[in-house]
């Protein structure tokens, strides 16, 4: 427990240092998150509940604290909003059939010893539960994808305020594909990093290439990859023209915050 503080203590102090009040906003936003995580997965051992429902209204406030209590209300987070909630609804339904077809969902071979002793007939749908999953694993990449798309534009466009839709939603095209490759690279090594134990245990049994691809845990982990990769790509055009829409053609005054100052700007 004293390492954990010790750490917690060093990160603080780091995000205060380097990011001001927003630093310590953004500590404060892993304990919430964390908060909304847990309350998730109570929910989620009740059969009755519906795991899609539960885990659309977590990504929902998850986004908000990500988005809103961090950076504040305005345009770029609201674009980026709008941008993360279109985007996990497509996921939804992408996911929901690439994981029913694949039948990835529940145990694979190598856990069924350890779980022996238990009955697997808990009343749960497997499937919603590994769509929730995936969904729950791509929220964070796809809010910090969207906001580093929608932030520039808006700086771009506060410096530039003639530029056209079509110029800026181009800027948004071009900022997206910078950090395509990083976002997912991060995604794919945070899997390695992980599940080193998995692969070092899979060379221990002597798995085949062919077992190892073939492995139920190991195609879980890829395919989750795969579709985090698909929804950090596709919110990239996604807040790009919504970004460009709302600082070009939106006419209607909206007051918002300023993430700076805190006053209200239109």
């Amino acid at each position: 427990m004293n390492v954990l503080l010790l750490l917690a203590a060093i990160l603080f102090i780091l995000m205060t240092l380097i990011g001001g009040k927003k630093g310590v906003r953004s500590f404060l936003a892993l304990f919430f998150n964390i908060g909304i995580i847990l309350c998730t997965i109570i929910f989620l051992l009740s059969p009755s509940n519906n795991p899609i429902i539960i885990t659309f209204v977590a990504c929902t406030i998850i986004s908000c604290i990500n988005l809103f209590f961090i950076n504040g209300i305005n345009k770029k987070t609201i674009s980026a909003y709008i941008s993360t909630m279109i985007t996990i609804v497509i996921l939804f339904f992408f996911i929901f059939i690439v994981t029913e077809k694949s039948m990835i969902y529940g145990f694979g071979e190598e856990e069924i010893e350890e779980l022996s002793m238990f009955s697997f007939y808990v009343g749960i749908d497997f499937v919603k539960i590994m769509v929730s999953l995936i969904i729950m694993t791509t929220i964070g990449a796809i809010t910090d994808t969207a906001i580093a798309v929608a932030s520039p534009m808006y700086e771009l466009h506060h410096h530039h305020p003639l530029i056209s839709r079509k110029d800026l939603f181009g800027f948004g095209l071009r900022i997206g594909r910078d950090i395509l490759g990083t976002s997912t690279n991060t995604i794919f090594f945070a899997f390695f990093g992980g599940y080193l134990a998995l692969f070092i245990w899979f060379i221990d049994l002597s798995y085949s290439l062919g077992e190892i691809v073939n492995s139920k845990i190991f195609s879980a982990e890829m395919i989750t990859i795969f579709c985090a990769g698909i929804g950090i790509t596709l919110i990239i055009p996604i807040t790009s023209w919504i970004t460009a829409y709302a600082l070009v053609n939106m006419k209607t005054s909206i007051k918002t915050t300023d993430e700076n100052t805190g006053k209200e700007v239109i």
